[in-house]
């Protein structure tokens, strides 16, 4: 965690905008009011709702994490699922 810098003395222009800086650039904040006079500016990260899901479910989201750390090392299927008998058994299931 970073320590808090010295607090710096900013404006706001005429529709109530403030400058952050270059380490808030182009990224997703929260401001949670306190008061009429004071607010807290939180760096955040968007999950888009139908990604959520996979956060809501450890074990999804453990199995995914696997995956990945497998693919990283290499460690791939010697023989790969048949997707065209997949996407077959998917279009059966759809109707």
């Amino acid at each position: 965690m970073n320590t808090p810098s010295q607090a710096v003395h900013k404006s706001t222009d005429s529709k109530g905008r403030l400058n952050l800086g270059g380490r808030f650039a182009n990224r997703a904040v929260i401001v949670e009011h306190l008061s009429d006079d004071e607010v807290i500016v939180r760096l955040a990260r968007v999950i888009p709702e139908r990604e959520a899901w996979l956060y809501e479910n450890p074990e999804a989201l453990a199995s995914l994490r696997r995956g990945l750390d497998q693919a990283r090392k290499g460690e791939v299927a010697k023989n790969p699922p048949d997707l065209k008998a997949a996407a077959k058994l998917a279009s059966k299931l759809a109707d």
